[in-house]
């Protein structure tokens, strides 16, 4: 009777090789997901020419503490009440300059929505989220200003002017009408949003 040799053995000398293009294979068609950001616009930066001098009536103040809480013009303020005490303050026309602003005139408060500027400052530990709501609370004070303003002057909303002159399928013709238009209404209330340096108190 013939003598069996031991059991047949399974060739592993190409495992390697194919594991090496399996990486590779998902390497290549994998898609990593990145976080997209801010959607902010910074002005370019200019040197000012000579010193500015801002008056402290023309900055309005809003601070967030680490709970989150809103400190604006040193006093306590839900989030609920930003964007109208922010919009009081943009178009209040203390000097009479803005014939289309619609505030009280109060001396006390911003001279005119080119001098107003809006000053948020935030501690080191207040949460992501908060000062994402805050921020975004503050530019739509500026938005509802623009939108009043594009509505009487043009018929339709400054923030759909916007989007469809940024809009890179929008054809160039019409994006040419709208970048007059779009430019006027953000003349007319600047978007002057100073973000100063956080605290760590």
């Amino acid at each position: 009777m013939p003598r069996r040799k031991g059991a047949p053995e399974v060739n592993a000398g190409s495992m390697a090789d194919i594991a090496f293009l399996l990486l590779i294979f998902f390497l290549v068609t994998t898609t990593i997901e990145t976080d997209a950001g801010l959607d902010r616009m910074l002005p370019p930066m200019e040197p000012p020419e000579e010193d500015v001098v801002i008056k402290q009536k023309n900055i309005f103040t809003v601070n967030i503490n680490k709970n989150g809480q809103l400190l604006v013009e040193d006093e306590l303020m839900d989030l609920k009440g930003l964007r109208k005490a922010a919009m009081d303050f943009l178009e209040n026309g203390a000097d009479g300059s803005c014939n289309y602003c619609q505030g009280r005139k109060d001396p006390a408060s911003s001279d005119n929505p080119s001098k107003a500027i809006i000053s948020l400052k935030n501690d080191r530990e207040t949460k992501y989220s908060t000062y994402i709501t805050v921020q975004n609370e503050l530019v739509g004070a500026y938005n509802d200003l623009r939108n009043r303003e594009a509505s009487k002057l043009y018929g339709r909303d400054f923030t759909d002017m916007e989007a469809e002159y940024l809009n890179p399928e929008t054809p160039s013709s019409v994006r040419d009408d709208l970048k007059d238009k779009v430019k006027r209404v953000q003349d007319m209330f600047p978007q002057k949003l100073s973000e100063a340096e956080t605290s760590t108190n």
